[in-house]
């Protein structure tokens, strides 16, 4: 007995030896079907709780040699790799194929900063930070669309009040009416000037009581034909003179600031050199400043060229939305509203007691309101009333036009929140509507760095699970997008009474919003300028007085080059458009409709910059 017992022990390890097995498998990508190599794989017996590693090949294939047969779970531990489980056996007679597929971790970034025994410490409070700031800027555009949904709310209560008023509006007595100065403010404007002289020459308003000054800083041969057609009105008996500036200080505002003492109106009307007012202009702003308190009349712009192209309906979709809402909306609640520089009238002693046109903003129309409204003047805005104009044709000429509209507004709320906060009197809705009607080019801010923090929200999301519980909650910002269209429906003003308008709305306002987006790093440069106090020269958008694809010739003052911001946006436009194919391929559909927009919108401004640059070189 001792004898076999000797033997039985001899013979155990040659019976354990036998007692294993050599297996593996194949690992592929779950969404590409492609091997995946240097995958780190181990295996774990769920009684011994020995532990097995090996890695594939590059052909995605693993093995595992001699192991001990029993009940194991396998774990994909590579942490490039979503973390994958599961059971099997294995049996003396049973060599178990564990072929699978896994995901990658779309991440580059997380896998850093351990701390002890808690694993990637600091990249994980880095994350937390970014989702601060992520949800910060989803609020803030939320914020800024419950404010425009409010103006809309607004906007809507007020029409048959709008209809009552229109219906009763003072009436225009010539024999009574007060003395008007038509101010119009030029810079280089030789395809517009002699238009606008002819039309204003043209209004129907008594000759004795009109006046008109062309505020010419011209440097080019524009100054000569203003002299020509200003001999040439004045000779028909009209009222009217060349002021012609040689220092350009203040630009605009310095020119309507010099012509003040030379103003013989108790009234300024203002027009930009695109403008073509109605001849009875006159007659159906003047009366309403019957009532001593008004001191500003605006009107509503039209567009003249609007079906030039699909630039120019997007343009007018916007504008529109602005005078509709923005303008109806706060003058309906009592808020406080902007003169917008062109297609109103001023009173002269509004001008005076808010302090006179100032040049340290590159939007002297909004510095003045707010001054004047302050000092308790009151404004009128006349949604019936249309002041045609003419709408940038170019990308270029409308991202000037952005850039000094974004950089202004931002210089003016630098320049004005103290006296909105403390001014006495005022009530705290209008505090709010004021301040974040000055603060509202900053959404562009927002936009771009929202957007930018979705590239390392989309790693967080993949590498943290602990946090994307949190991540679902970002979903509420689809709200902003609601209101938002809320907002643009109540001003479109191409609505027909057919079943397709809606979805023709549809269609603009996700354009709109496509090009919004494109433009938000050209915008969030000009807003930064404004807040960092970076000063810049007034560019006046370039005017071409045309209405047709076969009427554009050129035009000398629309200056193209390919610019840094250029290959800014052409960068971010393959950057979201890889991320855009790359989570699309993975399957991670949540962010691919914002990148897929703001590919296209990224796209749509970097190309047409492109192609207008191409064109300009070849003529």
């Amino acid at each position: 007995m001792r004898i076999l017992a000797i033997i039985g022990l001899f013979l155990l390890p040659l019976q354990l030896l036998a007692q294993t097995q050599t297996f593996g498998g194949h690992i592929t990508d779950e969404k590409t079907g492609r091997e995946q190599s240097d995958v780190e794989i181990t295996i774990t017996n769920s009684e011994t709780r020995k532990s097995f590693v090996t890695e594939t090949d590059d052909n995605g294939k693993f093995l595992f040699k001699k192991t001990p047969v029993g009940k194991y779970t396998l774990a994909v531990t590579d942490k490039d790799f979503v973390e994958k489980t599961f059971n099997f056996e294995v049996t003396e007679t049973h060599k178990p194929d564990l072929d699978f597929a896994i995901s990658p971790k779309v991440s580059w970034m997380w896998n850093w900063g351990d701390r002890g025994n808690q694993e990637h410490y600091w990249s994980h409070f880095t994350a937390k930070i970014i989702m601060v700031l992520y949800f910060a800027c989803l609020v803030l555009i939320l914020f800024y669309s419950i404010l425009q949904l409010s103006l809309a709310i607004a906007y809507v209560r007020n029409r048959k009040k709008k209809k009552k008023a229109i219906e009763n509006q003072p009436t225009y007595d010539p024999e009574n009416t007060p003395k008007v100065t038509i101010q119009l403010p030029m810079f280089n404007e030789m395809y517009v000037a002699e238009r606008i002289i002819e039309t204003v020459a043209k209004f129907k308003y008594p000759a004795d009581k009109l006046q008109i000054q062309v505020l010419d800083d011209s440097t080019d041969e524009t100054k000569d034909l203003i002299a020509k057609k200003v001999a040439e009105v004045k000779a028909r008996g009209i009222n009217i003179q060349h002021i012609h500036r040689v220092d350009r200080t203040g630009y605009k505002a310095g020119a309507l600031d010099d012509a003040m003492d030379q103003v013989e109106g108790d009234f300024i009307a203002i027009f930009d050199a695109d403008f073509i007012p109605d001849p009875d202009f006159l007659q159906k702003t003047m009366p309403h400043f019957n009532d001593d308190k008004v001191g500003v009349v605006q009107t509503r712009w039209g567009h003249i060229n609007k079906d030039y192209s699909i630039l120019t309906e997007l343009q007018a979709f916007g504008l529109n939305g602005h005078f509709a809402i923005e303008q109806g909306g706060r003058n309906a609640s009592g808020h406080f509203i902007n003169f917008n520089g062109t297609g109103g009238v001023w009173r002269k002693a509004c001008i005076e007691d808010a302090g006179g046109w100032e040049h340290d903003t590159l939007t002297e129309d909004l510095d003045l309101s707010y001054r004047a409204q302050l000092k308790g003047w009151q404004f009128r805005y006349l949604e019936h009333v249309i002041a045609p104009a003419e709408l940038p044709i170019t990308m270029s000429a409308l991202k000037s036009q952005q850039h000094r509209w974004m950089k202004g507004g931002a210089e003016c709320f630098i320049k004005m929140w103290k006296r909105i906060a403390t001014t006495k009197g005022v009530k705290m809705s209008d505090r709010i509507h004021g301040l974040s009607h000055l603060f509202n080019s900053s959404v562009f801010v927002f936009i771009l760095f929202l957007s930018l923090l979705t590239l390392p929200i989309l790693h967080i999301k993949d590498s943290f699970s602990d946090l994307n519980i949190w991540l679902q909650y970002g979903a509420f910002a689809l709200l902003s997008t609601l209101f938002l269209a809320y907002y643009y429906w109540h001003s479109y003003r191409d609505k027909k009474e057919s079943k397709f308008s809606f979805f023709i709305f549809i269609g603009r306002f996700i354009m709109f919003l496509i090009v919004s987006m494109g433009l938000a790093l050209n915008n969030t440069v000009a807003v930064l300028e404004g807040y960092l106090g970076i000063k810049s020269s007034f560019v006046r958008t370039p005017k071409f007085n045309v209405n047709k694809k076969s009427e554009f010739k050129g035009n000398k003052y629309d200056k193209k080059r390919l610019s840094i911001l250029n290959l800014g946006e052409g960068f971010l436009f393959l950057l979201f458009g890889y991320t855009t194919i790359n989570r699309a391929i993975y399957g991670d559909i949540g962010m691919v409709p914002f990148h897929l927009m703001l590919t296209i919108g990224y796209g749509l401004v970097f190309f047409y910059s492109v192609a207008e640059i191409r064109q300009s070189n070849r003529a």
